[in-house]
């Protein structure tokens, strides 16, 4: 047994041995492209770990045949960004989306967020959202015809500064319009229907109906199904006044 003993940690003290010459021996040009090598590699990871299941995919398979569509999932932003602890590295936790530029991303043009068991939206700046349920509706009935859909698409963003703050504190209150309420946070509902009109300034202005098709019980992170309905010119900000 000691003669066993012995020979174990001789050859762990030469492997380990081995293996700091091997690091001593890297250059640190060798050394960046490992970290390079292996930032791709969680990227992917999480990339992976954002995606919808095939199953997701495979059910909405002729819907996402149409164009402008798409298929996501927003993580909780409390669980997977958490401040003491974050488990991912992209910016925002996977609990962010931008409907232009596909991303998770968060960023200047991010159109809603999750958190708190609220969808969000409006974040940067004088950036605003409006966001309202229209209910259990397939996401194929609903149009520009739809008239929650009628009332965001007749909207004038707000092209100087103090009048985008007013917008953001009428949707931060909640702001009925023609018996519809619009907000920019409602609760996450599986199998409801969303509308929302984001307004990033300098980026982007677009109207997009999504919904909840399934919320994960693992770790509550949501499954949306999505179509842009309208995609407006990228709205400008007098900051002057």
């Amino acid at each position: 047994m000691k003669r066993l003993f012995v020979v174990t940690w001789f050859i762990l003290t030469l492997v380990l041995g081995s293996l700091i010459v091997l690091a001593q021996s890297q250059s640190r040009e060798e050394v960046l492209k490992a970290i390079e090598t292996k930032r791709a590699e969680l990227s992917a990871l999480e990339q992976r770990f954002l995606s919808p299941t095939e199953e997701d995919r495979a059910l909405y398979a002729d819907f996402l045949k149409l164009p402008k569509t798409g298929l996501i999932r927003l993580l909780p932003r409390e669980t997977y960004d958490s401040h003491d602890k974050p488990t991912m590295t992209i910016r925002g936790g996977g609990a962010y989306y931008s409907f232009t530029q596909l991303t998770h991303e968060y960023g200047r043009s991010t159109d809603i967020g999750l958190g708190g068991g609220q969808l969000q939206v409006g974040f940067a700046g004088a950036d605003y959202g409006m966001l309202t349920s229209i209910g259990d509706v397939p996401l194929e009935n609903v149009s520009l015809a739809t008239p929650a859909a009628r009332i965001l698409a007749a909207h004038n963003p707000a092209t100087e500064e103090p009048q985008a703050r007013v917008e953001q504190r009428r949707v931060s209150e909640g702001t009925i319009i023609e018996g519809v309420t619009f907000k920019n946070r409602l609760w996450l509902r599986q199998n409801s229907t969303y509308l929302v009109r984001t307004v990033n300034y300098s980026e982007s202005d677009v109207l997009v109906a999504f919904r909840v098709v399934r919320i994960d019980t693992d770790d509550d992170s949501a499954i949306i199904l999505w179509k842009l309905l309208k995609k407006y010119p990228v709205p400008q900000l007098d900051r002057k006044n």
